[in-house]
């Protein structure tokens, strides 16, 4: 009995070592994306314009998110084929990283002016970069127990905040003082350093595929073959505890989109010092990622996944009614709409580890790539949606018509939010109260 409570709770030396393992290979796995998305998203830009590159040309490699949006589409055929014999989510992983880093070196062999050169190339790895993306969250969906799910989503929100200090924060050093090609083979070769981790993966059979002893469950033999589960986008509709989180993420970041996307502008024109908006943008927004993370994980312990997420979007709905009033000049002061900028982001890193973790809870073992992909893409989507369509807004009403819009909006997802998490059926299991409990 001392055993079964032990392995329960994780606190078995066994259990322990192995959560630990786990949540190292997430972390490096996640780093391992983290570096080259903020090297072609955060340093590449202000690089190229330095070297001249029209603002149009640069404005062009924004075309670059449409892999991250998009992968959904081909995420059901990462969950059904294995490519190399290496295990399923590994034999993804390796060669696609490896080939984001061949174009990361290949870069460093270009002029930084040589845009049609550079674009090709960065949407090659775009492209892998993605079908890794897929990998690793069916290999992470399916690898944490009920438990782990907060900290699991943690270490991601963690490596992605060290991912933003390499390839963004510190390749624009590099690139200053050691110029363009130093540097790219530099990250090229630091990128390669995260599948160290890969050898500790233990992976489950291929999705879809039941094992032996499901077969022998069900009372089958050589002469009544199960026919697996074929991972689809179908397959996910037809659940309706799914599409019931999917509208929760397409509803939930709707306004999201619209406060970031004019925050820079508007810190500028309120007239904060650029160099204050890059620390706001930069070393503090990855110091919220690991600090956020970590206190999520707590908020999830403590109350559990739904209110988690309730109180988090009640808390960024009470920032952007910050951004409305200081728009209105009802309040006034740089220190003050620091403070909000900075709480924004803190919030953002916090909704990101509750949201995935609510998505892990509803993505089938069948094909958990495929699930978790369809609902991260859905908020990203509504999040750039509200990006595109912010600044139009803005000339239109003034930033404070756009605030308003944007903390109504919240509010109401909140309560949306509310209301569909509690009208459903699913529950906190034992498993998920006995975590609370740790």
């Amino acid at each position: 009995m001392r055993l079964s409570r032990a392995k329960l709770t994780g606190t078995d030396p066994e259990t322990r070592a192995e959560r630990y393992r786990l949540f190292a290979t997430l972390g490096g796995l996640y780093l391992a994306q983290g570096i080259p998305t903020y090297l072609i998203a955060a340093a590449l830009p202000p690089v190229l314009r330095e070297a001249g590159v029209s603002r149009s040309a640069i404005g062009f490699f924004s075309l670059l998110m449409l892999p991250l949006v998009l992968k959904f589409l081909w995420a059901p055929l990462i969950d059904r084929h294995r490519f190399l014999p290496l295990g399923h989510r590994r034999g993804w992983i390796v060669p696609m990283q490896i080939l984001t880093a061949i174009g990361i070196a290949a870069m460093a062999f270009l002029e930084p002016t040589n845009v049609t050169g550079l674009f090709i190339i960065c949407i090659i790895m775009a492209l892998a970069m993605s079908t890794q993306d897929i990998a690793t969250d069916g290999y992470a969906t399916s690898s944490l127990s009920e438990k782990d799910r907060g900290v699991g989503n943690a270490f991601q929100g963690g490596a992605v905040a060290f991912g933003v200090l390499i390839g963004g924060t510190l390749s624009l050093v590099l690139f200053e003082s050691f110029g363009w090609t130093a540097t790219l083979l530099f990250v090229a070769s630091i990128s390669l350093l995260p599948l160290l981790v890969t050898p500790l993966m233990r992976e489950t059979a291929i999705a879809g595929q039941p094992s032996a002893s499901a077969t022998e469950a069900k009372g089958t033999t050589e002469d009544t073959p199960v026919r697996p589960a074929k991972p689809s986008l179908k397959a996910f509709f037809l659940r309706p505890e799914a599409v019931q989180v999917l509208v929760i993420a397409l509803v939930f970041r709707a306004s999201e989109g619209l406060v970031k996307a004019m925050e820079g502008p508007y810190l500028v024109d309120v007239g904060l010092p650029l160099s204050w908006i890059g620390y706001l943008s930069g070393a503090s927004a990855a110091t919220a990622g690991i600090v956020g993370s970590v206190i999520a994980v707590i908020l999830i312990r403590w109350h559990g996944t739904n209110w988690a997420l309730i109180m988090l979007g009640a808390l960024r709905t009470l920032c952007f009614a910050a951004f409305a009033l200081h728009a209105l000049e009802i309040y006034e002061g740089l220190a003050a709409i620091m403070s909000a900028a900075a709480f924004q982001t803190f919030i953002r890193y916090m909704e990101i580890v509750v949201l995935y973790s609510l998505f892990m809870s509803v993505a089938s073992k069948s094909q958990p790539g495929t699930d978790f992909t369809l609902l991260a893409c859905a908020q990203l989507i509504v999040y750039l949606i509200g990006s595109s369509i912010s600044g139009v807004i803005a000339d239109r009403l003034g930033y404070d018509g756009l605030f308003v819009i944007a903390t109504v909006l919240s509010a109401l997802a909140v309560m949306i939010t509310m209301k569909l998490l509690m009208s459903g059926k699913k529950t906190d299991s034992p498993e998920n109260r006995a975590a609370k409990t740790l």
